[in-house]
């Protein structure tokens, strides 16, 4: 599900005034918050490469760029975003302006060719591809995917793949069915990467009903095209996953050892993945399983049920530093 709005004045004051913890993740030791996101990369190249299955607002897209709606098959364009003012009276001020901002989208390809695009404007470079959740629009999806990048200091291409979600809190069947629609589309994009001479890996993190999509695309991709087009992806994390635990096991089985790209972080105080259990019947969601049951799939687990301070606790990876330092070390073990 989705979060509150990006970046809330209650995160923002206490990222004013944070202190260093520690915790203890799958037998790592985590001591202290990320540093400061000053300089990143993203911030001094504010671009975002940009795959989705939306239907574009416009020809060339304007403001809110791309609607809810299905479109007609893979788009490709790159947003360009404002970053955040670093300075302290930028800092307070972010409170009540916000912070990373879309100000344009072009550069747009369609159809067959738009896979194609996407893999040569991340030509050379290490991907990280981030994939969200239901109750999402276009442009709070890319700034997730801004935050995420700068807070982890990421060098590479910072992309987003984003299905078309109604953004609406009654939208749970109808946004669940639009993410399976967009299977292939996801697949395509995959495939094109792997298949670029780049040499750049691809990491993903996705987040809610986006690890749903996720998974069942790495399923086809593995089936349809074996070991080959998998080899090229790094690492993979699935934060608060939205899905029937044994639909999880099944497909965790199905990758056999590529499970151990995957890092998943749970919690069992995630109430917006509680509500989704009562709506599947009591079944539990994988993102609040049992950590022990998790861990015996070959998956890395990450259980950040001590951390984050809201009434949800399902975005914890995009507002707490600790849960950022897990998204960071997931990616810096593969690319090793």
């Amino acid at each position: 599900m989705s979060r509150v709005p990006l970046l809330s004045r209650r995160a923002v004051l206490g990222s004013l005034l944070a202190v260093p913890v520690a915790g203890c993740w799958g037998g790592e030791s985590l001591t202290g918050a990320l540093g400061s996101a000053t300089g990143s990369p993203l911030a001094r190249r504010p671009t975002l490469l940009v795959a989705t299955t939306r239907r574009p607002v416009g020809d060339p897209p304007q403001s809110p760029w791309f609607s809810g709606e299905r479109g007609k098959g893979l788009t490709f364009a790159k947003a360009t975003l404002t970053p955040p003012d670093r300075s302290l009276v930028g800092r307070v001020s972010s409170v009540v302006s916000g912070d990373w901002a879309v100000t344009e989208v072009g550069d747009v390809a369609e159809g067959e060719g738009a896979a194609r695009a996407f893999a040569e404007a991340a030509f050379g470079q290490d991907t990280l591809l981030y994939i969200h959740g239901y109750r999402e629009s276009f442009e709070t999806a890319a700034l997730s995917a801004a935050v995420l990048s700068d807070a982890i200091g990421f060098r590479g291409a910072t992309a987003l793949f984003t299905w078309p979600s109604a953004a609406s809190t009654f939208s749970y069947v109808g946004d669940r069915e639009s993410a399976m629609w967009s299977r292939d589309a996801l697949e395509d994009l995959l495939l094109a990467l792997a298949n670029s001479p780049s040499g750049g890996r691809v990491h993903i993190v996705a987040h809610s009903m986006g690890t749903l999509l996720t998974l069942e695309t790495l399923r086809l991709l593995r089936a349809d095209r074996g070991e080959g087009p998998i080899s090229r992806i790094g690492a993979i994390v699935l934060a608060a996953p939205d899905i029937d635990i044994d639909v999880f096991t099944r497909g965790i089985e199905r990758l056999g050892p590529d499970a151990r790209k995957i890092t998943v972080i749970s919690s069992t105080r995630d109430r917006a993945l509680a509500v989704s259990s009562r709506l599947a019947g009591g079944v539990v969601r994988a993102g609040a399983a049992d950590r022990e049951r998790l861990e015996k799939l070959g998956v890395r687990v990450a259980d950040a049920s001590e951390f984050g301070g809201g009434l949800i606790n399902h975005d914890v990876f995009l507002t707490d530093p600790e849960v950022q330092q897990v998204v960071k070390r997931a990616i810096e073990r593969e690319r090793a």
